[in-house]
């Protein structure tokens, strides 16, 4: 990290100046420094390798200790993988299970089992290219004889770790010009694994996927920003930026809400002339292609061509073309061009936005903004979506036992102290800037004087940091793509000379000696005491051997294998729906993949064996999407876990305009439902409930209904 720098005459021009105030002048013999230099880049690279292959590792340890996953029955497995990570990983065993590949990819796109009488492209629906390529690596490598099909899948989810940890080390690397903040940064990602990570109880999620290569993205982009790079390292830099960006966007569905605020951090630091505008642009071409050989790919999914990323960087795009001489002027006359241009911008983005959604007749993303909307408060709402995110503790504020936690590791006010310090620089920088005409990525002869300037990679990283971490604190759900950078942009400050330079200069201790002792005795202190107090705590934790247990879900799951037909359809909860089509094979009516209209609407239909609606209407409804058996689960029936307002039941009798069950306040205008609850009326088997539904199973957790056929019922 830079701060501090002497500029001194020089001719010439360069992307930015050098960064090395206390620069010695160079030996003509260079044999000696070259040899420390390559053993350091040895020993810093074994060692990275080294701690990303530890993690993974440590991760795929406490997953066997946890459920002993080697030992369990195959349903079990099955199981462990939870609501949506049930249902791709489902997709990953219905290719294997096919009798050739293009048989798999066929099934897959014209799929009609995840949603009942309604045929979807899976491929374009969601982000499953994955599971499609490991089955197909997994059959070409005729790994049968050899490996299990799900520890195949479940080694390269755990393995894509070591991929993340060593993107964090060498980021850290290249920030500080130690590997010894990597390692600290590599550390402090393992031991705040709760919050830094939930890659080993939800395995095949997509992030857990996805945010390996957006960490090796940031890597990539934070070398493309150094200063002094030769055509040929900038143009490997570019390459990996595009290839790591392409996976982190064929992986995951959110990728256009990551990439947007991704695109604002670099918008803000071009307004602010801290990075070089043509990388700028070259960040922005790099992520419109991406997504759109995601569309592609996706066979045009419209979400994508809808995207506010992709309107943004037109917006910004277009307009800066038209304002060529933004970054010129007074200081005044600065700012207020810059006002005009964010304005101009944000309006452009939202019309041409609103256009391509009508063009396109898009609403496959529009619950995600009626949550946004009555989350931060532009008014309250009654929709049935967003309130079944609201109610969601994943999708609230950042809870403060995550600060407690990370203050236990000294991340926390390490971090505080490298943000404060750091955040000062980047305003006196900007401010500089605002007030200076010329670029300062250009080295002209100036009069000798000191100066504060940051680098580009430094701010770009700085940006991503803040920007990401608003979001954490507004979305828990969102944190892991915070804390994981703070690991990495804390232990990179700490172990940065400049860092300390700063602050020694600031209470008058400067000296080189006393950089040198600081910026090495500092991280070595933090591993000494890290060592001490959670040494012993791995050791317990790794000696913890637990055992899956969930005998009435197995229960259900054989009795739905050995007593419904093939071509059976289920209506429940999207989480249990997801892990029947994974171990049964049965077709469903909903599942947990949100992002569809259609689908969410069908879902609060399925949903209404839950709410207090006439037996006749509820076989009616089931009926329409082809229903055979319908799964009650006590746990949601007589749900305890959320608040009043907040149960499932509740956001059903609001949306269906009914009184909420128990005391408290309800709206003037809900009214009193003549109907009992469906899920709770049903167990009498009495009429007019045993006129359309006859139980088949039962135990402690579920209760299985069939729907009778119309000559049953006279």
């Amino acid at each position: 990290m830079t701060f501090l720098k002497r500029r001194r005459p020089v001719k010439g021009t360069e992307e930015h100046p050098r960064q090395q105030e206390d620069e010695q002048p160079k030996d003509k013999s260079r044999s000696g420094p070259t040899a420390i230099k390559h053993a350091t880049l040895v020993v810093g690279g074994f060692l990275g390798l080294f701690l990303g292959l530890i993690t993974s590792v440590y991760v795929t340890t406490l997953h066997e200790n946890d459920l002993w996953f080697s030992s369990i029955q195959e349903v079990e497995r099955e199981i462990s993988f939870r609501t949506e990570c049930g249902l791709y990983y489902s997709y990953y065993k219905q290719m294997l299970q096919a009798p050739t590949i293009i048989q798999g990819l066929k099934e897959l796109m014209y799929d009609n089992h995840t949603e009942s009488r309604r045929t979807i492209n899976l491929l374009k629906r969601m982000n499953i290219y994955q599971e499609v390529f490991l089955s197909i690596l997994y059959r070409i490598l005729s790994l049968q004889n050899y490996l299990e099909p799900v520890y195949f899948y479940v080694y390269t989810v755990f393995g894509l770790q070591a991929l993340y940890v060593i993107s964090l080390y060498m980021t850290s690397w290249l920030l500080s010009g130690t590997w010894i903040s990597g390692a600290l940064a590599a550390l402090w990602y393992i031991l705040n694994r709760i919050d830094t990570t939930r890659v080993e109880f939800t395995i095949p999620l997509r992030e857990n996927w996805s945010l390996p290569f957006f960490a090796l993205q940031i890597m990539a982009i934070t070398y493309y920003l150094r200063p002094q790079l030769k055509p040929f390292q900038q143009r490997l830099s570019l390459t990996l930026i595009v290839v790591s960006t392409f996976l982190f966007c064929i992986t995951w569905q959110f990728n256009q809400f990551i990439l947007l605020i991704q695109a604002v951090a670099l918008f803000s630091l071009d307004c602010l002339n801290m990075v070089p505008a043509s990388k700028v642009r070259s960040l922005y071409l790099v992520q419109v292609v991406s997504l759109l050989l995601v569309w592609i790919l996706q066979f045009n999914n419209t979400m994508l061509l809808g995207s506010l990323v992709l309107s943004f960087i037109l917006a910004a795009l277009v307009v800066q073309h038209f304002q060529k001489n933004l970054k010129c002027g007074t200081f005044a006359i600065r700012v207020a061009k810059l006002m005009l241009h964010l304005i101009v911008v944000l309006s452009l983005t939202i019309l041409t936005n609103n256009i391509i959604k009508r063009i396109l007749g898009l609403e496959s993303d529009e619950h995600i903004f009626k949550f946004l909307k009555a989350k931060f408060g532009f008014g309250a709402t009654r929709d049935f979506d967003a309130k079944l995110y609201l109610c969601e503790e994943a999708f609230g504020l950042l809870p403060h036992d995550t600060f407690q936690r990370l203050l236990h590791t000294l991340i926390l006010p390490l971090y505080l102290l490298v943000l404060v310090v750091t955040l000062i620089v980047a305003a006196i920088v900007a401010i500089g800037n605002l007030g200076n005409c010329s670029t300062p990525f250009q080295n002209l002869p100036v009069k000798e004087e000191k100066v504060i300037v940051m680098r580009p990679d430094v701010a770009y990283n700085l940006m991503h940091n803040v920007l990401f971490g608003l979001l954490a604190l507004s979305t828990m759900r969102m944190k892991y793509l915070w804390t994981s950078h703070v690991c990495m942009f804390s232990s990179a400050a700490i172990c940065s000379h400049h860092f300390w330079s700063l602050n020694l200069k600031a209470i008058r201790l400067y000296s080189p000696q006393w950089v040198r002792a600081v910026r090495f005795a500092v991280p070595i202190l933090i591993c000494i005491y890290l060592y001490h107090e959670f040494w012993p705590k791995i050791m317990a934790e790794l000696s913890d051997l637990r055992e899956f247990y969930d005998p009435d879900t197995v229960e259900l799951m054989n009795w739905i294998n050995m007593n419904t037909s093939r071509d059976a359809v289920f209506a429940g909860s999207m989480q249990l729906l997801a892990g029947i089509k994974l171990c049964t094979g049965r077709t469903i009516t909903n599942h947990p993949h949100y992002e569809d209209k259609k689908l969410r609407d069908r879902t609060k239909q399925i949903y209404q064996i839950y709410s207090k609606r006439p037996p006749d209407e509820v076989y009616r409804i089931l009926r329409l999407y082809g229903t055979n058996y319908i799964v009650v689960e006590d746990s949601i029936c007589y749900e305890r876990r959320h608040s009043r307002g907040c149960r499932l039941r509740d956001l059903l009798d609001i949306a269906n305009g009914h009184v909420m069950d128990g005391s408290g306040e309800n709206d003037p205008d809900l009214k009193t439902s003549p109907y009992p609850r469906f899920c709770d009326e049903i167990k009498s088997t009495a009429p007019p409930y045993s006129t359309y539904f006859s139980r088949v199973f039962k135990n402690k957790t579920f209760h299985v209904y069939r729907l009778k056929k119309k000559k049953e019922m006279h």
